[in-house]
């Protein structure tokens, strides 16, 4: 199913105006969802209730109220509403250049695709090629649904990312946390890189990983579709965790010795070398009294041969 975009925007970059389509990055209908159901299997409708007399309100005749003492608000108007809402734009303004790794990915929210529309193809190109070259993205201004929202424009190889980000007060900080911080020595520092080392990949591939989760539910619904009783597999226990005392160190070798031994029983078998011919006849080792069986070998690799080059 091609992808439908989903606003037309100008991207104002300096007195250039490149138009864009809009499009969703992610899809979140690939979620297996389950519906709520009567005792009788049909389909249970939402109601809203009033907590004073418990009558039931319809959608139609209700208000919006800022709650700004327990139980008290004050009631706003659809029209007072709309009034306090930003103007939708089309007009997306670039503020500033700024290095593409200066923004921490905790302050990224939903992210978009921006394509070329009509005879924005050539500039859409320009700004592409400028801020991959210069290793920077671009943060712009977008007023959309009545909210004024920050976005970061960075280059990938097949386009432009259209990120909305968050605000300051919307990303708690680690410094709340009140992490204790304990030294480490350079023994355990060495073998924690060895471990990284071992288990280090150049790039991530999200192709090499699968929901596993959601692969386990659709199988258990096609059970269950086909009269099948879902049976319940029992967790395993966690050796590792709750009260038991391990010694850094020592679960640090072992680490590195279990990342060893996967990754050799993963690697490929070593490929045997291929025997050199003998030139130096006195030179080959003395013959056995075995003649048919070695004799036996070429005629039996001849049509093998012959079949790869068909």
């Amino acid at each position: 199913m091609p992808a439908r975009s989903i606003a037309s925007l100008s991207l104002s970059f300096g007195l250039v105006s490149i138009p864009v389509k809009l499009y969703t990055a992610t899809e979140s209908s690939s979620d297996v969802r389950f519906h709520m159901l009567a005792p009788d299997g049909s389909r249970v409708k939402q109601q809203y209730v009033s907590e004073k007399s418990g009558a039931v309100v319809e959608r139609s005749s209700m208000n919006k109220g800022y709650e700004f003492e327990k139980d008290r608000f004050v009631v706003f108007t659809s029209d007072e509403l709309k009034a306090l809402e930003d103007g939708a734009s089309h007009v997306v303004e670039i503020m500033a250049f700024i290095p593409e790794k200066a923004i921490n990915p905790v302050f990224y929210d939903k992210a978009y695709f921006i394509a070329p529309d009509k005879r924005g193809g050539k500039p859409y190109s320009l700004l592409q090629k400028a801020l991959a070259e210069s290793g920077r993205c671009a943060l712009a201004k977008w007023a959309s649904k009545g909210r004024t929202r920050i976005v970061q424009v960075r280059p990938e190889e097949d386009g432009l990312v259209f990120q909305q980000l968050l605000y300051a007060d919307e990303v708690r900080s680690l410094s709340d946390l009140h992490i204790e911080r304990v030294e480490v020595s350079a023994s355990e520092l060495k073998l924690a890189l060895q471990i990284i080392e071992q288990g280090a990949e150049d790039d991530y591939d999200p192709a090499a990983y699968e929901d596993e989760e959601k692969k386990r539910i659709l199988a258990a619904i096609d059970e269950k579709i086909e009269g099948k009783q879902v049976v319940t597999h029992e967790q395993a226990e966690d050796t590792a965790g709750g009260g038991q005392v391990i010694d850094l160190m020592d679960a640090l070798r072992a680490s590195l010795k279990g990342t060893a031994k996967a990754k050799t029983a993963a690697a490929p078998a070593p490929k045997r070398k291929a025997a050199e011919p003998v030139t130096d006849i006195s030179a080959a080792a003395p013959r056995t009294r075995k003649p048919a069986a070695r004799a036996a070998k070429p005629a039996a690799e001849t049509p093998a041969r012959v079949r790869a080059r068909k």
